[in-house]
């Protein structure tokens, strides 16, 4: 019976490495767009006239970069986390304290979905203002990087109740860098 928790662990994870497979070239694109971007900001204003769009693609770049190199992060388990006292636990207490852990990001990471979603409803009717792009748009990575990241804690989640107490820490099992 413990083979069938174990195995649906393991696809959930190959899907978590493809989802990263595609998020990891995305986020690394739009930096070298954001680069360039900016680059032709620079030198349009030194030696030209100033391209008016580069600013506000810059600001578009930036913030789904930040949302979605978030969600690399948290996939990672390369957030910010003091883990000295839950080490000094017992194994069990370990494990209930990172279940604990992994539930309260859950819930932050459905709230990010639910807030990001009514912000693109109240952003919708606006356009931007150099592109004239609908500001839903933009805004879609919100929801869309909560999305991923509750993905991310539900198979952390399955991982500490599967393995049990020695699964160590959620994210552990995809903390290591992919092959480059």
């Amino acid at each position: 019976m413990r083979a069938l928790p174990r195995s649906l662990l393991g696809l959930l994870q190959r899907c978590e490495r493809a989802l990263d497979a595609v998020i990891q070239p995305v986020v690394f694109a739009g930096m070298a767009a954001l680069i360039g971007v900016i680059t032709l900001q620079v030198v349009s204003r030194v030696l030209f006239t100033a391209v008016g769009w580069t600013e506000e693609v810059a600001r578009f770049l930036l913030v789904w970069i930040t949302f979605l190199g978030a969600t690399l992060a948290f996939q990672r388990g390369r957030h910010i986390a003091v883990t000295f006292v839950v080490d000094a636990l017992p194994l069990r207490l370990q494990q209930l304290a990172r279940i604990a852990a992994v539930l309260v990001a859950l819930g932050f990471t459905v709230a990010l979905i639910v807030i990001g979603h009514r912000y693109m409803q109240v952003q919708s009717f606006q356009k931007s203002a150099s592109l004239r792009i609908s500001m839903t748009w933009i805004y879609a990575v919100i929801p869309l990087s909560g999305a991923l990241m509750s993905w991310y804690a539900l198979v952390d989640l399955l991982e500490l109740l599967v393995k049990g107490p020695t699964a160590g820490d959620p994210g552990s099992s995809t903390a290591e860098e992919p092959p480059a």
